[in-house]
């Protein structure tokens, strides 16, 4: 079950580009950002998320042997 966690976390985890997700290129136009503003500011919060994720995912989903 943990895997399946950090695999689902992943895979929604879309910051770094402006079509990666509906609402990311909804404010991409009428914001006037640019590529580089999505990867900015995406790139150090997929970090933080990917690390946050694998720190408490088995803390609330244990490992079961």
């Amino acid at each position: 079950m943990p895997f399946v966690i950090v695999v689902m976390v992943g895979a929604s985890c879309s910051f770094i580009s402006p079509v990666s997700y509906q609402t990311n290129l909804m404010v991409y136009g009428p914001g006037k950002y640019t590529f580089g503003a999505f990867v900015k500011i995406g790139v150090p919060l997929s970090i933080l998320v990917g690390a946050i994720t694998i720190l408490l995912t088995p803390f609330f989903f244990p490992f079961h042997v």
